[in-house]
C-alpha cells in the first residue's frame, strides 16, 4: 500500500456515533484517508463508503491455526504488538506513511480497549508512523496511571473534545519538547451534515420530543431497572401534560449493545397511546435529520445529543462519563442542570424533574445553542485544519 492517511481504531458504523466522527473528519481533510476498521461491512453500508478507502481489519476468529501461532509467539517473544501487525497486515505489509490517527472518542473509557489501544499506538510508533489521537474524552483519574501516561505520551497530538479532558492533560504532560502537542477542539461531529427522509407518521415536526436509550446506560445505573422506569416516567409525564409527541430515536445497533432494544420495550409501552413513533436505523447523516426536526432532546448516546446541540434543539443528557459533562460545560459554562449522571438516578421521578426544567427554559437555552453554535461549530473544523497540516508536513520529502 502507498503511502496514506491511516485512520484506526474505528469499531464500525453500526455505532453512529463513530461513524459521524468519521464522516465529519473526512469531509475536512484534503486528503482521502485509508479507514481500518473492525466491521468495514459496516462502513460500507452507511455514509462512509465514498468518503474513505475502508480496509478490513483481519480477525483470529476464522483463522484458529494463526490465532495459536501468534499465541505462541507472542508468549515467547512478549511481543504483543504482533496481535495488531496481524490485525492491521493490509497497513504494516509495506510502508504504512507518515501520519495514522486514532479515532479517539471515548475509547479510552472502556477498560477492554486499553490495551489494545497501547499496542496500536506503540506499533505505529515503532513503524516511524506520527500517531494522533482525536476527538477524545478521558476520565481524569485514568491518566494518572503510569501505563495510559506512557501511552499517552508516545503521539505527537492529541485532540480533546472536551475541556476536563483537556485540562487533564495539560496537568499530565504541561508543554515542551518530546510531549504532544496538546489541543482542545470540538468533536467534528458537530459540523455533520444532515439528511431529512421523509417523516414517519405520528411525528410532529417542530413538536416531538426526541428520546434516545442505550443499554450502556443501563449497564452504569446504580439502582437496577432504575434507568428505564425514569425513562417511562418521564414519557408519561409528556403525554399527559403537554401535546407533544415522542419520538425514539436509536444510535447504536450493534448486536451485542442496541438501543432498539430498549427503545422497543418503551414503545411497546406507550403504542396504544397513539403518540409514539419509533424511527428506524439509518445513516448517522439520516438521524441527525430526524433530531433535527424535533422541539427538545433527552438522549444517553453522545453523538446523538451532539447532534441535537448542533440542531439548536434543547437537549437533556443522561450521561455515565466525562464526555457529557466536559460537553455540556463547553457549551453552557456548567454541567447540571444540563447533565444528569445515570449513577445520579435514585428514584422514579428524577428524569421527569430535569425534563421538567428543560421545558421551562427551552426558549432561553435554544437562544443560547443560536449564540454560541456558529463559534463552536468553526472551532470544530479546526481538527481538521490540524490534520492537514500535519499530513503536509510529514508528507514531505526530509532533507538529507
Amino acid at each position: 500500500m502507498e503511502k496514506r492517511l491511516i485512520m484506526y481504531m474505528h469499531a464500525g458504523s453500526g455505532n453512529h456515533g463513530c461513524e459521524a466522527i468519521v464522516n465529519s473528519l473526512c469531509r475536512m481533510i484534503k486528503e482521502k484517508a485509508v479507514l481500518v476498521s473492525y466491521r468495514g461491512g459496516e462502513d460500507s453500508k452507511y455514509s462512509l463508503k465514498n468518503l474513505c478507502d475502508i480496509v478490513q481489519e483481519r480477525s483470529f476468529g476464522g483463522n484458529k491455526t494463526a490465532h495459536v501461532l501468534y499465541y505462541i509467539y507472542r508468549k515467547l517473544t512478549g511481543d504483543g504488538e504482533s496481535f495488531i501487525r496481524y490485525r492491521y497486515h493490509e497497513i504494516f505489509k509495506g510502508n504504512p506513511g507518515p501520519l495514522a490517527v486514532s479515532i479517539g472518542g471515548d475509547n479510552y473509557c472502556y477498560e477492554s480497549m486499553l490495551n489494545d489501544l497501547r499496542l496500536a499506538n506503540s506499533a505505529f510508533c515503532k513503524k516511524g508512523v506520527k500517531t494522533i489521537l482525536l476527538g477524545c474524552s478521558i476520565e481524569p483519574a485514568l491518566m494518572q496511571k503510569k501505563q495510559i501516561a506512557e501511552d499517552l505520551s508516545k503521539y505527537h497530538a492529541i485532540v480533546a473534545r472536551e475541556s476536563i479532558t483537556y485540562h487533564a492533560l495539560k496537568e499530565v504532560f504541561g508543554e515542551g519538547e518530546g510531549k504532544p502537542a496538546l489541543y482542545c477542539f470540538p468533536d467534528p461531529a458537530f459540523t455533520l451534515e444532515k439528511k431529512e427522509l421523509p417523516l414517519p407518521q405520528g411525528f410532529a415536526p417542530g413538536n416531538t420530543v426526541g428520546i434516545n436509550v442505550s443499554p450502556m446506560i443501563q449497564e452504569n445505573e446504580k439502582i437496577p431497572g432504575i434507568t428505564m422506569k425514569n425513562y417511562r416516567e418521564m414519557m408519561q409525564f409528556i403525554i399527559d401534560h403537554t401535546d407533544m409527541q415522542i419520538a425514539l430515536i436509536p444510535h447504536v445497533v450493534w448486536e451485542q449493545n442496541d438501543d432498539r432494544k430498549p427503545i422497543h420495550e418503551l414503545y411497546e409501552s406507550f403504542k396504544e397511546t397513539g403518540r409514539v413513533v419509533e424511527i428506524e436505523d439509518g445513516t448517522c447523516e439520516e438521524l441527525k435529520g430526524f433530531i433535527s426536526r424535533c422541539r427538545l432532546f433527552a438522549g444517553a448516546r453522545t453523538h446523538a445529543t451532539i447532534a441535537a446541540y448542533s440542531s439548536l434543539v434543547p437537549t437533556l443528557v443522561v450521561g455515565y462519563s466525562v464526555k457529557a459533562r466536559g460537553i455540556a460545560r463547553d457549551l453552557f459554562g456548567k454541567e447540571e442542570p444540563y447533565v444528569i449522571p445515570v449513577q445520579s438516578l435514585k428514584k422514579n421521578g428524577d428524569l421527569t424533574e430535569g425534563f421538567r426544567w428543560l421545558l421551562q427554559h427551552e426558549r432561553e437555552i435554544r437562544e443560547h445553542l443560536e449564540a454560541v453554535m456558529p463559534s463552536y461549530r468553526e472551532q470544530a473544523y479546526l481538527t481538521g485544519r490540524e490534520v492537514d497540516r500535519l499530513w503536509e508536513e510529514f508528507s514531505r520529502p526530509q532533507k538529507i
